[in-house]
């Protein structure tokens, strides 16, 4: 005959006969300790056994221990001494441990009644395992792995004890006294104890735990070390005593452990917290101080001054905002970090101080790039525009100039009285001069005309020398209309006097009339070979070029007028020489002489070729530009289309990612290296830009993409794959602190897809409503309008996968609560309605003790002692209100 004992996940098993019996354990060490655990209970309720299998036996003192080591009432006992009375007592006691889960196999009270040792044994073994071991569990083990574990865990730091079971282990005694000093240092000199002193060991232990720790001594010392293999069944019945002596310490380390991983988290949080608001005061500072320096669009008097203004724009696009929009990103990407974290520790979302939100960044950013827009081209549009008030200003003075020293003695001459003494002849040569100075001052009108247009224009281009060019331009407009007047003063004054002349040289007077006119042709001719150009086409040289050309094909024309002009003054030199007339060696109708107009001729041929070489060169800088155009061209549109390319695949791998999130993290984070690696090209981009620049192009007819598109789609392009690789982090960091497994967030993504209609990452509220549905949910308008509110608490009708992620994380896994963490700190403040700092200190490590001391208020209520903290408050506080 056999009796099978089972509690939980061991079992063993022992038989009656005598040698079987004897085998496996010895009845005077269970009696012994049998006989101890059970008064150890019963003096609780003023009573105890001497003789286990006898004082059992009428069923009363075994429903006492029952009812004691319980808690709960059995039914009422008999009081009769008769057997019958007896065996209705022990029934009721079986029954009882029957209903807590206990099968006993061939235990019956007749047995009991009997006095049988054996079975009185087996049944108060069964109770043991109930009652004393069935309970204890560290981590999930069985009852006597999880108490070994604790044996182990506790003794682990001591020297010479190597607890791995529950007979030889102890042999030594140590073990039994690392146990008492790990929780009781102040009974024990540990370091006094030797290892080949068992009897002092044990004897210490025992008598130490049955004085100071009300746990009687269940084991002799004599019969451990006399036996070969102490029994496993008496050891762990002792050990178990120790193990709910020390219980109440075992729940105050569990709950500061859960403290302590609350507040590391909340630590973490805050410190994000800190980093999160220090970045963006320097980040929205940098704002500040740029954007007054992008709206300030007060010109520049200077070419070099504008073009000093265009390279520090450059070193800004290059140098300064490409770091400030990686600081921009990665602030975006920790907030939704720290959002994440709050979120999975059950904490209330991080409220930013006023100013330092996303959307108050975002904002700043937007008014930064608007301030910037148009920055660019305003540079460029301003130094086209003192380039051109430069060529103009050039071209001002120089006809000023030739105007000038034209008119330089006319108003003297004209004012002169020459007439009056004048002969005849003298009369009529005066005439025909000055009819020859109306021709010249008409031909002039032209330039006085050209020279006050020229005013004009630099004027309405805000020339910041335009008073000094007003100032000019009076003065040769006020000369100019005296020159006006004192002409037609002197015409009159010589038609009067006309009367009394006969005599002309009409011969002068012709070479006077066609002098002036070529004289003037060529002072024009000269005056624009030497005039300098502005050209930013080909085309235009060209068209300039063919002007060129043009003029050179009227030279022998001119050339033709040239010899007719010398031919008068030849036969003018001939009629003199013939009849002997006294000119005085002077024509008297011009100033105008054959060496002047053969010089001013040489001069034109000389400019021609010069004139020749300056398009040349200009042609050939057309050339180069156009090269830099086509250059920049052939590079923008690759990176263009590559850019946006990337972009959309960047779109798909966000909606369509396969296999699980760190094969995913993996393939995001090789695809953004292969993208940085492109960041050369954009750079050798940047370096044709400035060379296009440099070069004052303006316009480039070879592609639709500008400088700044690249740059808006090279940092958007950086920014996208950035947050789509932290998206999935957030989805590790949430699969992983709620314990959600690779198939259910598969199973989440694929029912986003599925829904996700318009593959946008995104999903509209009747879309959601519709996943939610198919996933099983019961849903009714408030329900729904419940669950709106968490996955789009900002009302926009929408709801992203990291949303849809969180939400149903938060519906398929457990985290800590504030009732759970108020729970923990009432364990360590010992049941009471507040904790004291000397108890925080003596729980929590120093940090997290410090940390907890700093932010907990003073407990007022009416139970309150000196120095008592309210760690009810503060365990809201970690929550929020709304958690409670």
């Amino acid at each position: 005959m056999h009796i099978n004992l089972k509690c939980w996940s061991f079992s063993f098993s022992f038989s009656l006969s005598d040698k079987t019996y004897n085998l496996l354990f010895s009845l005077h060490i269970f009696s012994f300790t049998f006989t101890a655990w059970c008064n150890s209970h019963l003096r609780k309720a003023g009573t105890q056994i001497e003789n286990i299998e006898e004082d059992f036996r009428d069923g009363l003192k075994l429903m006492l221990l029952l009812e004691v080591i319980s808690g709960e009432r059995l039914a009422k006992p008999e009081r009769g001494k008769m057997r019958v009375h007896k065996i209705s007592n022990v029934n009721k006691a079986l029954d009882f441990i029957a209903s807590k889960g206990v099968k006993l196999v061939s235990i019956g009270a007749e047995e009991i009644v009997d006095g049988n040792a054996k079975m009185t044994l087996g049944m108060i073994w069964t109770i043991i395992l109930r009652f004393a071991i069935q309970d204890i569990s560290v981590e999930e083990t069985s009852a006597k792995e999880g108490l070994l574990l604790w044996c182990q865990r506790k003794t682990a730091p001591y020297k010479n004890v190597n607890i791995q079971n529950f007979h030889i282990s102890w042999k030594d005694g140590l073990g039994f006294c690392a146990l008492i000093h790990r929780h009781r240092p102040e009974l024990i000199d540990y370091a006094k104890l030797r290892k080949d002193d068992p009897m002092t060991n044990l004897n210490t232990a025992f008598d130490v735990a049955e004085k100071y720790l009300d746990i009687p001594k269940m084991l002799d010392a004599e019969d451990i070390i006399s036996t070969l293999r102490p029994d496993e069944k008496a050891v762990m019945t002792y050990v178990s005593c120790y193990y709910h002596a020390f219980s109440g310490k075992q729940k105050a380390e569990t709950a500061a452990n859960r403290i302590c991983k609350v507040l590391a988290v909340n630590q973490e949080n805050e410190q994000l917290m800190e980093d999160y608001e220090k970045l963006a005061s320097d980040l929205l500072e940098w704002i500040r101080r740029t954007i007054p320096w992008l709206e300030n669009r007060m010109p520049e008097n200077t070419m070099q001054a504008m073009q000093q203004k265009l390279e520090d724009f450059r070193d800004y696009r290059r140098l300064h905002k490409p770091p400030k929009v990686q600081e921009k990103c990665q602030l975006e990407i920790n907030f939704n970090t720290l959002q994440t974290k709050l979120r999975l520790s059950n904490r209330p979302a991080f409220m930013p101080s006023e100013g330092k939100m996303v959307s108050d960044i975002n904002n700043a950013w937007g008014n930064l790039e608007g301030a910037e827009k148009g920055y660019e081209e305003w540079l460029l549009n301003e130094i086209r525009r003192l380039e051109r008030l430069d060529h103009l200003a050039e071209k001002f003075r120089q006809k000023a100039a030739i105007h000038e020293a034209w008119t330089e003695g006319k108003e003297d001459m004209l004012q002169k009285r020459d007439y009056e003494t004048a002969s005849l002849s003298e009369i009529k040569a005066l005439l025909k001069k000055h009819e020859a100075f109306e021709s010249d001052l008409a031909a002039h009108q032209d330039r006085v005309e050209q020279i006050a247009a020229i005013a004009q224009e630099l004027n309405e281009l805000d020339y910041y020398d335009s008073p000094s060019v007003n100032a000019r331009c009076q003065r040769i407009c006020d000369q100019w209309d005296a020159l006006g007047a004192l002409t037609q003063k002197r015409s009159e004054a010589l038609q009067r006097t006309e009367k009394l002349l006969e005599t002309i040289d009409q011969l002068y007077l012709e070479f006077a009339k066609r002098a002036a006119p070529f004289n003037n042709w060529m002072e024009g001719a000269m005056e624009d070979l030497q005039d300098t150009f502005i050209v930013h086409t080909i085309e235009e040289i060209q068209g300039l070029s063919t002007a060129h050309e043009q003029f050179k094909a009227t030279l022998p024309e001119a050339d033709k007028e040239r010899q007719a002009i010398l031919g008068i003054h030849n036969e003018i030199a001939k009629i003199v020489q013939t009849y002997h007339v006294n000119m005085a060696g002077t024509n008297p109708y011009t100033t105008i002489n054959p060496q002047e107009i053969n010089t001013k001729w040489d001069k034109v041929r000389q400019l021609v070729p010069q004139r020749d070489q300056a398009l040349i060169e200009e042609h050939a800088r057309q050339q180069n530009n156009e090269r830099l155009r086509r250059q920049f061209a052939n590079q923008a549109n690759v990176i263009g289309p590559w850019i946006q390319t990337k972009m959309e695949e960047i779109g798909r791998i966000s909606i369509e990612m396969h296999g699980t999130l760190e094969d995913q993290l993996t393939h995001l984070r090789q695809y953004e290296k292969s993208i940085v690696n492109y960041k050369p090209k954009i750079d050798q981009l940047e370096g044709d830009h400035q060379l296009i620049q440099e070069a004052l192009i303006f316009d480039n007819k070879h592609t639709n993409y500008t400088m700044e598109h690249i740059r808006v789609g090279w940092e958007q392009l950086l920014t996208t794959i950035a947050r789509t690789i932290n998206e999935i982090e957030n989805q590790i960091l949430t699969r992983d602190a709620k314990g959600i497994s690779q198939d259910q967030l598969n199973e989440f993504r694929a029912s986003f897809n599925h829904f996700d209609r318009k593959r946008t990452g995104i999903m509209d509220a009747e879309d959601f409503k519709t996943c939610l549905i198919s996933m099983g949910y019961n849903l009714g308008e408030n329900e729904f309008s419940r669950i709106m509110s968490i996955v789009d608490p900002n009302r926009m009708g929408i709801v992203t996968f990291q949303a849809f992620i969180d939400f149903m994380s938060r519906e398929t896994a457990d985290t800590d609560t504030a009732d759970q963490v108020m729970a923990s700190f009432k364990v360590l403040a010992g049941d009471k309605n507040y904790i004291l700092a000397d108890e925080l200190r003596r729980e929590l490590p120093p940090d997290q003790a410090d940390y907890c001391i700093a932010r907990m208020a003073p407990y007022t209520g009416p139970d309150a002692v000196p120095g008592a903290l309210d760690y009810m408050s503060f365990s809201t506080a970690l929550y929020g209100e709304s958690d409670l």
